[in-house]
């Protein structure tokens, strides 16, 4: 399938989806949040496919909403489309069975970050930079990023970067626990698939298990997680995958896990 938007390829286990808009610095368009929907249920429905790497071509990952999209005669349905597109594809990547990795050339702003923040690790170039500016141009946050943010860097920071809307680079968003790791500019994409390559080489319903119960982590008791992981740890036991991880341990080299 072809996609006028983004660009989508399979290489080593990642699938890597490619923000397409340079020429707008990645802006998003209805047309866009579509087609990473599609590439989000294509990479998830691909048994190849461990890990999702989501980046940006050209200069930028992403700089928000595409203002030139905002023109007169669009109606109130319209707009309601056009936003729901954003809720539709953040609730994909923080619900999808495979881990993603959003690796953030450039700016992230508005509704890329909203995007870099509801993938499971968000990798950072030294120059690129990242912010919340909706409050200061009179907008208002989506993605569920009014969710994730207090968790990941407590209540207070995310008051800041709300309220102020200030950039903030790849070492502050490490620091604050924004961001993962951040990586040179130079040869910066490459850093992030052999980071990428490490999380395909785990074991895959281990990784999907893992990623569903430690986001739910805030919404359950101690009881419903302890049940939830004997459970996990019950059905992995199943699995071949479980069986090479041993045999792999008792022979003292690499397992190869094949998602079976």
């Amino acid at each position: 399938m072809s996609y006028e938007t983004i660009i989508y390829g399979m290489t080593d286990g990642i699938a890597e989806i490619r923000l397409n808009r340079p020429h707008r610095l990645n802006a998003v368009t209805q047309t866009l949040y579509g087609e990473l929907n599609d590439a989000l249920s294509r990479a998830e429905a691909d048994k190849d496919a461990r890990v999702v790497l989501l980046s940006g071509e050209g200069r930028a990952f992403c700089v928000g909403a595409d203002l030139k999209e905002h023109k007169a005669g669009r109606t109130a349905f319209d707009r309601r489309q056009y936003l729901q597109g954003e809720q539709i594809v953040c609730k994909r990547l923080m619900l999808l069975k495979k881990p993603v990795v959003a690796a953030v050339n450039g700016f992230a702003l508005g509704a890329g970050a909203e995007v870099a923040l509801a993938s499971d690790f968000v990798l950072m170039a030294r120059s690129a930079q990242i912010g919340l500016p909706e409050i200061s141009i009179g907008n208002f946050l989506g993605g569920g990023v009014t969710l994730l943010l207090p968790r990941l860097v407590g209540l207070a920071k995310a008051r800041e970067l709300v309220f102020l809307g200030e950039r903030i680079d790849g070492e502050e968003a490490v620091r604050i626990g924004l961001a993962n790791r951040v990586f040179d500019d130079e040869g910066f994409l490459d850093a992030a698939r052999g980071f990428a390559r490490k999380l395909a080489g785990k074991a895959p319903f281990s990784m999907q298990l893992a990623k569903e119960q430690l986001n739910m982590a805030a919404e359950r008791t101690l009881d419903a997680a302890l049940t939830a992981e004997l459970e996990g740890m019950m059905f992995v036991g199943t699995t071949r995958d479980w069986q090479e991880g041993i045999d792999a341990f008792a022979e003292k080299r690499a397992p190869v896990f094949k998602g079976e």
